[in-house]
């Protein structure tokens, strides 16, 4: 799922990139498309996020191009730790999701850029450079987004306890709330009853409550009970 590009060291101006995305093809035209592209060399490419944080900690490039939606571990997760061990490298988003539930945390995990998979190829190449310049771009509905943002209420921006919980943490509470044990949980999603326990101890946690009967009142009370 991952490789490390055997090409001679470009430049000392080039720009380092490593490609983070589950789709090979994707991987492939991108790395085909910016090796075409002056001052700009792909040192690596990786399929998920866990290979990519280790390819980032291995080749530490200037700039990570990031897809959001991966197995193992999602574009979010990844960008959180590569900003952890590499402050220095700039992460750019590039996805074709603009929902708030991937755009603001990654933004909030350190992305630097955030660009759509329905960008130019020049406009990518671009957005590189730029952050090698230190200079952020934002794909205009994103940046009409964050404007819109930060135009609220502080009061309306502060997120419900459940809107911290992940997609999978948000399934086990809903079974919670209904009722069903750790081993019917298991069985109806396909886990193994450890993996749930770690999901009910996450969610206990950031709901803030003490035990499963807190957190099924607290699903009920929002509405989050429901299949």
């Amino acid at each position: 799922m991952s490789r490390a590009l055997g090409k001679e060291e470009g430049p000392a101006q080039s720009v380092r990139v490593l490609l983070v995305d589950d789709h090979e093809m994707v991987r492939i035209g991108l790395a085909a498309v910016l090796d075409t592209e002056e001052g700009i060399e792909v040192v690596g490419e990786a399929g998920n996020g866990r290979d990519g944080v280790r390819l980032a900690l291995a080749y530490t490039p200037d700039v990570v191009l990031m897809d959001l939606v991966m197995e193992e571990m999602d574009g979010v997760e990844t960008t959180r730790q590569i900003m952890e061990q590499l402050p220095d490298t700039k992460v750019i988003v590039l996805t074709s999701y603009l929902d708030d539930s991937k755009l603001y945390p990654v933004i909030e995990a350190g992305a630097f850029s955030y660009l759509l998979k329905t960008s130019r190829a020049s406009e990518i190449a671009e957005a590189i450079r730029a952050a090698s310049r230190g200079q952020s771009v934002l794909e205009s509905q994103v940046a009409a987004k964050m404007m819109n943002r930060f135009r609220q209420p502080k009061q309306s921006m502060q997120k419900a306890p459940h809107e911290e919980l992940t997609e999978r943490e948000m399934d086990v509470l809903k079974l919670v709330a209904q009722g069903l044990s750790n081993q019917e949980i298991a069985d109806k999603l396909f886990i193994s009853i450890k993996t749930v326990k770690f999901h009910v101890t996450n969610v206990l946690n950031k709901l803030g409550v003490e035990d499963r009967t807190q957190a099924a009142i607290y699903a009920h009370k929002h509405d989050l009970a429901l299949e």
